[in-house]
């Protein structure tokens, strides 16, 4: 299997194992470069364990990652499975926390292509694999990317773009209008200081914020320097609109205000 395959995403890294140790494959051949013990090119199995992920095929993962680690390419399968968790892999997964730790215990506390390295990278490939799967970063990256090509080409040729950023040209008193607070150079200049970003900025949405969030939230309002009427404390906790996140109505007057604890 010393063909020389290169895999595209893979690049060409080379072959780490040690020239001299004269490995041989399960047949007693010697090994080829980039071969594995089955007699499979390494970025072939790679590639099948990023599919295997991607499909949720606990087997085939399991078997990949089993592979590559008894030929001498862990390294390259906790490379991988590092790239897989951001690829292929829904945002905020735990399994990203999992498949560290499995790496940790493979390669700092016991010899990374033994037994125990094996089992460390079996479990690894199985958590990616029962992980919900998605290539939403990966879109969103390509997507954008185009899009800013589109925008420039638009530009360019006098005209509209046919696509465009999910914001508008980010001005005061347009759709994101509340994002000009006190982080803001134009923020500043409206006037928008601290009061302004407690009772809109920091407003978070749609589900509001839970019981004993609001009940410090509350209480620390009441301590705070300034005073806030209850109409701003109650707006300051209300959670967005979730069918329109960037609406916020005119700045609640301060009048009446209270430093009682809700």
């Amino acid at each position: 299997m010393g063909d020389g395959k290169q895999a595209t995403l893979g690049g060409s890294e080379a072959d780490t194992r040690d020239p001299d140790e004269h490995a041989t494959n399960d047949f007693g051949d010697e090994l080829g470069e980039h071969e594995t013990k089955g007699g499979y090119n390494r970025y072939d199995v790679t590639s099948l364990l990023q599919k295997a992920v991607r499909r949720s095929d606990e087997e085939c993962a399991a078997w990949a990652a089993w592979e590559l680690v008894r030929s001498g390419y862990a390294w390259n399968l906790w490379d991988r499975l590092a790239l897989y968790v951001v690829e292929d892999l829904r945002a905020g997964a735990d399994v990203v926390l999992t498949i560290d730790r499995y790496e940790r215990l493979a390669t700092e506390r016991w010899d990374d292509d033994g037994w125990e390295g094996r089992l460390c990278g079996i479990h690894a490939a199985l958590a990616a694999a029962r992980a919900t799967s998605t290539r939403e970063a990966t879109y969103a990256n390509e997507y954008f990317e185009r899009v800013a090509e589109e925008r420039a080409a638009a530009r360019e040729a006098g005209r509209e773009p046919a696509h465009d950023f999910p914001v508008d040209d980010l001005e005061p008193g347009d759709t994101f209008d509340v994002i000009f607070d006190q982080h803001t150079y134009d923020g500043k200049k409206m006037g928008r200081d601290g009061r302004y970003f407690t009772v809109h900025g920091a407003r978070v949405g749609p589900t509001g914020e839970p019981e004993l969030s609001k009940r410090w939230r509350r209480r620390s309002l009441a301590l705070a320097d300034r005073s806030y009427s209850d109409a701003e404390r109650s707006h300051a906790l209300a959670p967005v609109d979730p069918d329109d996140r960037w609406a916020e109505p005119e700045q609640p007057g301060p009048d009446d205000s209270t430093n009682d604890e809700d």
